[in-house]
Protein backbone atom coordinates (compact mmCIF):
# COMPACT_ATOMS: atom_id res chain seq x y z
CA UNK A 1 0.00 0.00 0.00
CA UNK A 2 3.09 2.38 0.87
CA UNK A 3 4.82 1.38 -2.24
CA UNK A 4 1.69 2.14 -4.33
CA UNK A 5 0.65 5.74 -3.04
CA UNK A 6 4.72 6.49 -3.28
CA UNK A 7 4.28 5.56 -6.78
CA UNK A 8 1.37 7.73 -7.28
CA UNK A 9 2.95 10.86 -5.89
CA UNK A 10 5.89 10.04 -8.06
CA UNK A 11 3.81 9.99 -11.12
CA UNK A 12 2.27 13.05 -9.78
CA UNK A 13 5.36 15.14 -9.16
CA UNK A 14 6.80 14.06 -12.39
CA UNK A 15 3.53 15.17 -14.32
CA UNK A 16 3.80 18.50 -12.60
CA UNK A 17 7.49 18.72 -13.15
CA UNK A 18 6.72 18.24 -17.11
CA UNK A 19 4.01 20.15 -17.21
CA UNK A 20 5.61 23.27 -15.63
CA UNK A 21 8.57 23.19 -18.03
CA UNK A 22 6.58 22.50 -20.85
CA UNK A 23 4.61 25.69 -19.45
CA UNK A 24 7.75 27.61 -19.58
CA UNK A 25 9.12 27.06 -22.67
CA UNK A 26 5.71 27.93 -24.08
CA UNK A 27 5.89 31.24 -22.40
CA UNK A 28 9.61 31.69 -23.90
CA UNK A 29 8.44 31.27 -27.57
CA UNK A 30 5.36 33.00 -26.86
CA UNK A 31 6.70 36.29 -24.89
CA UNK A 32 7.63 39.15 -27.02
CA UNK A 33 10.74 42.05 -26.69
CA UNK A 34 9.26 45.46 -27.05
CA UNK A 35 10.75 47.99 -29.88
CA UNK A 36 13.66 49.39 -29.44
CA UNK A 37 13.33 53.20 -30.02
CA UNK A 38 16.33 55.96 -30.61
CA UNK A 39 16.76 59.42 -32.10
CA UNK A 40 18.67 59.17 -35.32
CA UNK A 41 18.26 62.85 -36.31
CA UNK A 42 17.34 66.16 -34.43
CA UNK A 43 17.72 69.55 -36.21
CA UNK A 44 16.96 73.03 -35.38
CA UNK A 45 18.68 75.20 -38.36
CA UNK A 46 17.87 78.57 -36.80
CA UNK A 47 20.48 77.30 -34.26
CA UNK A 48 23.15 76.66 -36.60
CA UNK A 49 25.73 79.94 -36.06
CA UNK A 50 27.51 79.04 -38.89
CA UNK A 51 24.09 79.72 -40.98
CA UNK A 52 22.71 82.71 -39.31
CA UNK A 53 22.22 84.13 -36.15
CA UNK A 54 19.58 82.99 -33.81
CA UNK A 55 17.72 86.46 -33.96
CA UNK A 56 18.16 87.30 -37.13
CA UNK A 57 16.43 83.94 -38.28
CA UNK A 58 12.90 83.30 -39.64
CA UNK A 59 13.29 79.14 -39.73
CA UNK A 60 11.53 78.08 -36.60
CA UNK A 61 11.35 74.30 -38.15
CA UNK A 62 12.85 71.56 -35.87
CA UNK A 63 12.85 68.18 -38.02
CA UNK A 64 13.86 64.48 -36.20
CA UNK A 65 13.85 60.81 -37.02
CA UNK A 66 12.94 58.41 -34.44
CA UNK A 67 14.09 54.72 -35.22
CA UNK A 68 11.99 51.86 -34.32
CA UNK A 69 13.43 48.49 -34.33
CA UNK A 70 11.97 45.32 -33.82
CA UNK A 71 14.03 42.97 -32.16
CA UNK A 72 11.67 39.76 -32.18
CA UNK A 73 12.84 36.88 -35.03
CA UNK A 74 9.55 35.34 -35.49
CA UNK A 75 6.46 38.34 -34.27
CA UNK A 76 5.59 41.34 -35.85
CA UNK A 77 4.75 44.41 -34.72
CA UNK A 78 1.28 46.50 -34.96
CA UNK A 79 1.81 50.16 -33.63
CA UNK A 80 -1.31 52.84 -32.82
CA UNK A 81 -0.49 56.36 -33.38
CA UNK A 82 2.57 56.99 -32.41
CA UNK A 83 2.80 60.78 -30.17
CA UNK A 84 5.77 62.37 -29.08
CA UNK A 85 6.01 65.70 -27.13
CA UNK A 86 9.04 67.55 -27.93
CA UNK A 87 10.19 70.14 -24.54
CA UNK A 88 13.09 72.21 -23.91
CA UNK A 89 14.81 73.54 -20.93
CA UNK A 90 14.85 76.84 -19.79
CA UNK A 91 18.70 78.12 -19.47
CA UNK A 92 17.78 80.23 -16.32
CA UNK A 93 17.77 79.56 -12.84
CA UNK A 94 15.50 76.86 -12.06
CA UNK A 95 15.75 74.90 -15.29
CA UNK A 96 12.01 75.05 -16.09
CA UNK A 97 10.38 72.78 -19.27
CA UNK A 98 8.34 74.05 -22.16
CA UNK A 99 6.62 71.90 -24.13
CA UNK A 100 7.38 73.25 -27.98
CA UNK A 101 4.75 70.84 -29.97
CA UNK A 102 3.62 67.43 -30.75
CA UNK A 103 3.73 65.76 -33.75
CA UNK A 104 1.87 62.28 -34.67
CA UNK A 105 3.07 59.61 -36.39
CA UNK A 106 0.31 57.55 -37.95
CA UNK A 107 0.03 53.76 -37.09
CA UNK A 108 1.87 51.02 -38.96
CA UNK A 109 3.27 47.39 -39.19
CA UNK A 110 6.70 46.40 -38.41
CA UNK A 111 7.74 42.66 -39.81
CA UNK A 112 9.86 40.66 -37.89
CA UNK A 113 13.78 41.86 -37.07
CA UNK A 114 12.71 45.13 -39.20
CA UNK A 115 13.89 48.37 -38.55
CA UNK A 116 12.01 51.64 -39.69
CA UNK A 117 12.48 55.30 -39.63
CA UNK A 118 10.32 58.01 -39.24
CA UNK A 119 10.70 61.46 -39.99
CA UNK A 120 9.18 64.57 -37.95
CA UNK A 121 8.36 67.98 -38.36
CA UNK A 122 7.08 70.62 -36.20
CA UNK A 123 6.95 74.69 -35.91
CA UNK A 124 7.94 75.88 -32.64
CA UNK A 125 8.08 79.00 -30.47
CA UNK A 126 11.50 80.96 -31.05
CA UNK A 127 10.82 82.94 -27.91
CA UNK A 128 10.75 80.08 -25.72
CA UNK A 129 14.00 78.63 -27.14
CA UNK A 130 15.51 81.84 -27.40
CA UNK A 131 15.37 81.49 -23.36
CA UNK A 132 16.94 78.20 -23.33
CA UNK A 133 20.20 78.91 -25.22
CA UNK A 134 23.20 78.66 -23.16
CA UNK A 135 26.22 81.21 -23.89
CA UNK A 136 28.38 78.47 -25.45
CA UNK A 137 25.39 78.04 -27.97
CA UNK A 138 23.69 74.86 -27.09
CA UNK A 139 20.30 74.33 -25.41
CA UNK A 140 18.67 71.33 -23.88
CA UNK A 141 15.69 69.33 -24.78
CA UNK A 142 13.33 66.33 -24.53
CA UNK A 143 11.56 64.15 -26.56
CA UNK A 144 9.05 61.60 -25.29
CA UNK A 145 7.30 59.07 -27.02
CA UNK A 146 3.77 57.17 -26.18
CA UNK A 147 2.12 54.35 -28.43
CA UNK A 148 0.53 50.93 -27.70
CA UNK A 149 1.46 48.07 -29.75
CA UNK A 150 0.35 44.47 -30.66
CA UNK A 151 2.78 42.10 -31.01
CA UNK A 152 1.67 39.49 -34.49
CA UNK A 153 2.33 36.04 -33.44
CA UNK A 154 1.23 34.04 -36.46
CA UNK A 155 -2.18 34.48 -37.05
CA UNK A 156 -2.68 35.95 -33.62
CA UNK A 157 -2.33 39.52 -32.23
CA UNK A 158 -2.04 39.71 -28.43
CA UNK A 159 -3.55 42.63 -26.11
CA UNK A 160 -2.22 46.22 -26.39
CA UNK A 161 1.11 47.42 -24.66
CA UNK A 162 1.93 50.89 -23.72
CA UNK A 163 5.24 52.35 -24.82
CA UNK A 164 6.94 55.70 -22.64
CA UNK A 165 9.61 56.24 -23.42
CA UNK A 166 11.85 59.53 -23.58
CA UNK A 167 15.10 61.05 -23.76
CA UNK A 168 17.31 63.91 -22.05
CA UNK A 169 19.92 65.45 -24.99
CA UNK A 170 22.08 68.56 -25.69
CA UNK A 171 21.87 70.84 -29.21
CA UNK A 172 24.91 72.20 -30.10
CA UNK A 173 25.89 75.62 -31.74
CA UNK A 174 25.17 73.86 -35.42
CA UNK A 175 22.16 72.80 -34.57
CA UNK A 176 21.92 69.11 -33.97
CA UNK A 177 21.55 66.64 -30.89
CA UNK A 178 24.72 65.54 -28.98
CA UNK A 179 24.90 62.32 -27.79
CA UNK A 180 27.11 62.01 -24.73
CA UNK A 181 28.06 58.40 -25.36
CA UNK A 182 29.31 59.62 -28.60
CA UNK A 183 27.33 57.30 -30.52
CA UNK A 184 24.97 58.43 -33.93
CA UNK A 185 21.72 57.37 -31.82
CA UNK A 186 20.10 58.70 -28.86
CA UNK A 187 18.47 56.20 -27.48
CA UNK A 188 14.96 56.33 -25.96
CA UNK A 189 14.63 54.41 -22.51
CA UNK A 190 11.67 54.22 -20.18
CA UNK A 191 11.41 55.11 -16.15
CA UNK A 192 9.32 52.26 -15.05
CA UNK A 193 10.32 49.49 -13.21
CA UNK A 194 11.39 46.10 -14.71
CA UNK A 195 9.72 42.88 -14.40
CA UNK A 196 11.69 40.41 -13.82
CA UNK A 197 11.07 36.98 -16.18
CA UNK A 198 12.25 34.22 -13.83
CA UNK A 199 10.10 35.71 -11.00
CA UNK A 200 7.12 35.99 -13.05
CA UNK A 201 7.63 31.73 -14.08
CA UNK A 202 8.36 31.33 -10.81
CA UNK A 203 5.47 32.88 -9.78
CA UNK A 204 2.65 31.21 -12.47
CA UNK A 205 4.47 27.55 -12.00
CA UNK A 206 3.91 28.25 -7.71
CA UNK A 207 0.23 29.22 -8.34
CA UNK A 208 -0.42 26.38 -10.58
CA UNK A 209 0.51 23.70 -8.39
CA UNK A 210 -0.72 25.27 -5.47
CA UNK A 211 -3.87 25.68 -7.29
CA UNK A 212 -4.06 21.86 -8.43
CA UNK A 213 -2.05 20.28 -6.19
CA UNK A 214 -2.73 21.53 -2.90
CA UNK A 215 -2.67 18.06 -0.79
CA UNK A 216 0.78 17.95 -1.73
CA UNK A 217 1.88 21.20 -0.16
Amino acid sequence: MADSQEGCCRCCCSFVFTLGLTALFMWLSLRADKPKCSITNFYLPALNRTLNEFKNSTDSSLNFTLKLSNPNKDKGINYDDVEVNITVFDSGPGNAPFSLGNYTVPRFYQGHKKKAQKQGHLEYNKTMVSKAIYSNGTAEFQLEMVTQVRFKILFWRTKRHKINVKAKFAVDDKGNKVNPRKKKDVPLTSTAPKRGYCNLVMGILVNFVVLKFPSFL
